[in-house]
């Protein structure tokens, strides 16, 4: 035996260090970015674990005892490890597969991360007291973020997200995702209050992490997670009751399963009940119809994903790649999704992982992620029958079996993903021969002078890899966070600088980045499209988009983007150019998604700039065709139908603005409409959508004075009178107009 150095000793110190700050990852919330519950998380974790990467590298160049131990959970994550890359070589997109998206960047750079925290963790976390340690740190960071929840249930500003909302998210950002996290923390705190060598303060501590954040998990209202929660905590009594052969757990497992059953009943005879109808926390947690609409569209996007992965051998076997769930979800697109604006029609995830593993990592990618899942509950199964570990498999079994029903409803983060490798960490510890309390120090051969060598390389390589992957994108993120708000504030030509200035960072993230540029240009309400300055932004959005076009050309999504800025710049002139590149585009978008409604939408606006009415007719007819009950297909249709000069339009219009998914026209749209009645004088129907409009925007006096003027066409005399003294009210430059109105018809102003 060797004793260890003290400056092996000081850099193993720093590693543990490191590990322990990882536990506090979920805190971090970085409001001024896109994505602010998420981005900033994978940032920071990803240039802690490069760090504490280095270290560990110089680290077993000293003493190669600090290699991992492999037992069978480290072989199962590895196996998963090289069929995620298998699967990202063989991907339809790489690049996705390999960066992951914008928001959450979960490809296979960033769970390289993930596991290589693991080797560290296994590697390094010798002694039980180091685990306790990083548990006792991890159920602290939890409780922080239930109680940040529970502050967003009030309206102080200091919390992202206050102003007493229903469900809460903490600082995870999504009620689903948080709860996720939290359950973790809930089974955590539980294992260890029951642990007996803890004192009775820390006992209380234990009890009191394990209260708030059970209440944080049922305050999100999140019904896979809730029941999740409920399984684990009824798995966890059984196993306490079976192994210990506790009469506590005995009692406490026939009363969960009691409550169990009183809320199945309770839900179904009191559903339709005021008390529930009356609280939206009841009547969703109680909703256990499987034909509820996000229980319809989770049903939907299975569909579609399922049948991508089914669709040839090489599917089957390697799937679309990871982080391509986007890809098949919109080839076999399923209309009843869309049935508006707002409606979700974009599923990068399958909100199932199960389900999102098979799709884009195939049979390879599904069998190698059950066999993580085998290896746990396999390991956790030797615990029970271990008088000494029985309390880490009563306690550890049924947090993995609720993180297996959550993620049957949802997706996972890097919260997530953080606890839920440190839990597996653990267990490896647990499984090895090397938790006895000992270290023997093996030095390995070689020279101190060429570790100092690699030591300085190393430094020096992650460095440049820190800027590049993370500060790089986060100063990326930051501009277009910036174009965002001068956007919003009618800045134009300071909203274009700062996306150029984001565009002209060559990082992770630009395909969103040009998306959102795109995006902004297709809503912008400012300068005219007949400024020069403006017309050179379109083009210029029109490039970028076009090279998300050829990195990506499997993904229907910038060929839409690319349609709708050539339709825009076209719209004016039916022989322009830029109407046959929309169309273009629009069609190549057709061919990767033919049952995505939108699609419909570019082409047959790009077929009305070309003045070509039947072809633009034909194609929002089948627009509707494939959803019937969407408001919006048959307001366009109606739309082209007049422009053509068909008066039948008329009807479509009006029957677009009734039903469940009717469309809320714009006022320009109402407008349009308004022309219309006007040719065929139906005062009626102009008062009526003049009072819509007035509803839209009740600010502009001119729509006051129209209706005015409908009023006194259909002989509502006062309501004339009472409209063009309200048009005055809200702009007095109206009232010489008003005078002579209100004269003419009789009365005193």
């Amino acid at each position: 035996m060797q004793k260890e150095n003290t400056r092996d000793l000081n850099l193993v110190k720093f590693i543990r260090f490191g590990i322990y700050l990882t536990a506090f990852v979920p805190l971090i919330i970085w409001k001024d970015f896109i994505s602010p519950f998420h981005f900033g998380k994978v940032l920071v974790f990803r240039s802690l674990i490069e760090i504490l990467g280095v270290a560990y590298l110089i680290l077993i160049l000293k003493d190669r005892s600090y290699l991992p131990r492999m037992d069978k959970v480290f072989w199962a994550f590895l196996l998963f490890v090289l069929a995620f890359s298998l699967t990202t070589l063989t991907s339809v997109l790489i690049y996705p597969s390999f960066w992951g998206s914008l928001e959450r960047m979960g490809g296979l750079w960033t769970f390289g991360h993930y596991f290589l925290f693991f080797i560290i963790l296994i590697s390094v976390f010798t002694k039980k007291e180091h685990w306790q340690r990083l548990f006792d740190l991890t159920i602290f960071a939890g409780v922080l973020s239930a109680f940040y929840g529970f502050g967003q249930k009030t309206d102080i500003q200091f919390f992202v997200g206050s102003g007493g909302r229903e469900r809460i998210f903490g600082t995870i950002g999504n009620p689903a995702l948080f709860a996720g996290y939290e359950l973790f923390t809930v089974f955590l705190s539980l294992m260890m209050y029951l642990k007996p060598k803890n004192s009775q303060n820390k006992k209380t501590s234990y009890l009191f992490a394990f209260i708030t954040t059970s209440v944080a998990v049922l305050m999100t209202a999140v019904r896979g997670s809730v029941l999740g929660y409920a399984v684990g905590i009824t798995v966890f009594a059984f196993l306490w009751m079976k192994y210990k052969k506790s009469r506590i757990g005995k009692i406490a497992f026939n009363a969960f399963v009691g409550l169990a059953c009183l809320f199945i009943v309770f839900s179904l005879l009191f559903r339709d009940s005021s008390l529930i109808k009356s609280s939206r926390y009841l009547s969703r947690i109680t909703d256990l119809s499987l034909t509820s609409i996000t229980v319809q569209t989770r049903f939907w996007a299975w569909q579609a994903g399922l049948n991508g992965w089914s669709e040839g051998p090489k599917t089957i076997l390697l799937g679309w790649g990871p982080e391509n769930f986007n890809i098949p979800f919109s080839k076999y697109f399923n209309p009843k999704f869309f049935v508006g604006s707002g409606s979700e029609t974009l599923f990068d995830r399958a909100h199932n992982m199960f389900v999102e593993i098979l799709v884009t990592m195939g049979i390879v990618g599904f069998f190698a992620y059950i066999n993580i899942f085998i290896a746990l509950f396999s390991s956790l199964w030797r615990f029970l029958k271990d008088n000494d570990l029985v309390l880490y498999g009563a306690g550890l079994t049924p947090a993995i079996i609720a993180y297996m029903i959550h993620n049957s409803f949802i997706f996972d983060t890097s919260p997530n993903f953080i606890v839920f490798f440190t839990i597996a960490g653990f267990i490896s510890y647990l499984n090895s021969d090397a938790k006895k309390e000992t270290h023997v120090v093996q030095t390995a051969v070689v020279k101190r002078s060429f570790i100092n060598f690699a030591a300085t390389i190393l430094i020096v390589l992650t460095a440049v890899l820190i800027y590049k992957t993370n500060i790089l994108p986060a100063k990326a993120n930051y501009a277009t966070t910036r174009a965002i708000v001068r956007g919003w504030a009618g800045d134009f030509n300071g909203a274009f600088a700062k996306y150029k200035e984001a565009l002209s960072y060559n990082v992770p993230g630009k395909y969103e980045y040009r998306h959102r540029f795109a995006q902004y240009l297709v809503g912008v309400g400012g300068p005219s499209i007949k400024e020069k300055a403006v017309r050179e932004a379109y083009d210029y959005a029109i490039v970028e988009v076009s090279r998300n076009v050829k990195e990506n050309s499997a993904d229907y999504l910038p060929y839409l983007y690319l349609s709708r800025l050539n339709i825009i710049l076209g719209k004016d002139d039916p022989k322009s150019s830029y109407n046959d590149r929309a169309l273009e585009s629009s069609m190549k978008a057709f061919e990767l998604s033919p049952t995505f409604i939108r699609t419909y939408y570019e082409i047959g606006q790009a077929y009305l700039n070309k003045r070509d009415y039947p072809n633009a007719i034909k194609y929002f007819q089948r627009a509707l065709d494939l959803n019937p009950e969407t408001g919006l297909s048959r307001w366009y249709l109606g739309a082209a139908k007049l422009e053509s000069g068909d008066m039948s339009g008329i009807e479509d219009l009006e029957r677009s603005l009734v039903g469940e998914a009717a469309y809320g026209p714009s006022e320009q749209d109402y407008l349009r409409l308004i022309n219309v009645y006007i040719k065929n004088k139906d005062f009626v129907r102009i008062a009526g959508a003049y009072e819509k409009i007035i509803k839209l925007n009740p600010k502009n006096p001119q729509h006051y004075a129209s209706l005015a003027t409908a009023y006194a066409n259909l002989g509502r005399i006062d309501d004339a009178v009472a409209m063009a003294r309200k048009a005055v009210q809200v702009d007095p430059s109206f009232e010489p107009d008003a005078r002579a109105f209100i004269k003419s018809l009789g009365r005193e102003f």
